[in-house]
């Protein structure tokens, strides 16, 4: 092909040396900026991913009073692989009395939730209280007898959560199904919630209710961002309230199990090191726990803001995937029945 230029036109389209090198350093650069974008969009996963990594270290946590009963029912996350479980305080504690319930439950995750409660909840094992913070409405539980690592959540390490930031959310709502995933975005956040200094939320719209107490709150990443606290489902003139509920923010969280000595993972599967982590304002006192505790009739589990919030019109609903009154009540019963059935056995073996 002829070339119909002339040479000082040819001249002038041969780039300098310089302007070569300038050009390279500009698209090294373009090329930098376009990696990190593309990592960091890479580094989202989508709501069915997030499910199938951190499902298995949600569990159901159940309280209930001797001779059953209602009791409460909530969420709990693993976060520690020899069985400490993160909850809300009201999940564990009977309202009347403010302490633990004597009996708790909890259920790990089985390979397929099929909706039947059978199955579903064949996984069982007891817990006890460690320490709990009912100004903050948290609690820390020890499953017994864990012979074997638990999957565990990790927890953000900073407070990179932001408004209008992904979220999705694993708990067991009323009148859905167990280990249910809903998903939203961070609406709000919240200072002192409540009233209550060092209490900081995420507003969320979120799908919550009364079943997800306690459960994560969870990132595009899969890591903890907050403890579902609260729901506000019905104002004070009566009017129906949609899509807002609050989530304990992971930094209060995390700076409250330091508080009781507990080190946690963190969102890149390492201990989060002390003092990385720090709330805004001073944080209100944990309480331990009392070893005797007096059997009340314990309350209906409520997510609702009670400070604030008239609790919920109770309506007419369908059958329920599951009922909580019933699995309490059949709970307690097994409970009993098996410590009917060791103690014949201790005292037959005591007549041999």
């Amino acid at each position: 092909m002829l070339c119909l230029m002339s040479k000082d036109v040819q001249r002038a389209m041969i780039p300098r040396k310089g302007a070569v090198m300038k050009w390279s350093v500009l698209a090294g650069s373009l090329g930098t900026i376009a990696l990190a974008v593309l990592s960091a969009q890479a580094a989202d996963l989508t709501p069915r991913e997030i499910y199938e990594q951190t499902s298995p270290a949600v569990v159901m946590v159940m309280g209930y009073a001797d001779g059953g009963g209602k009791g409460s029912g909530g969420t709990g996350s693993i976060i520690q692989s020899d069985g400490l479980v993160l909850t809300n305080a009201h999940v564990v504690l009977e309202e009347q009395t403010g302490k633990p319930f004597p009996r708790l439950s909890v259920f790990l995750k089985p390979s397929r939730v099929t909706g039947e409660s059978k199955s579903d909840l064949s996984r069982m094992v007891r817990a006890k209280v460690v320490a709990y913070s009912q100004p903050l409405d948290l609690a820390l539980l020890k499953l017994d007898g864990v012979t074997e690592s638990l999957p565990v959540v990790d927890v953000s390490e900073s407070g990179r959560a932001r408004i209008g930031d992904r979220v999705v959310a694993i708990g067991h709502p009323e009148q859905g199904g167990l280990w249910t995933l809903t998903t939203g975005v961070i609406s709000a956040e919240v200072d002192n919630f409540n009233g209550v200094r060092g209490k900081h939320v995420f507003q969320t719209e979120t799908g919550l209710n009364r079943g997800n107490s306690g459960g994560p709150l969870l990132d595009g990443e899969g890591h903890m961002v907050g403890v579902n606290t609260a729901i506000a489902r019905v104002a004070s003139d009566g009017l129906a309230i949609t899509s807002i509920s609050f989530s304990l923010k992971s930094s209060v969280a995390t700076q409250w199990l330091r508080d009781q000595g507990v080190a946690i993972r963190g969102g890149r599967g390492t201990p989060l090191p002390t003092g990385q982590v720090q709330p805004s304002t001073e944080q209100p006192p944990s309480q331990s726990v009392q070893p005797q505790v007096k059997p009340v009739s314990p309350p209906q589990p409520d997510l609702s803001l009670k400070q604030t919030m008239k609790p919920d019109v109770a309506q007419p609903v369908p059958a329920r995937p599951y009922n909580l009154d019933q699995l309490i009540s059949d709970r307690a019963k097994a409970e009993a029945d098996l410590d009917s059935m060791m103690s014949e056995m201790r005292g037959r073996m005591k007549g041999r």
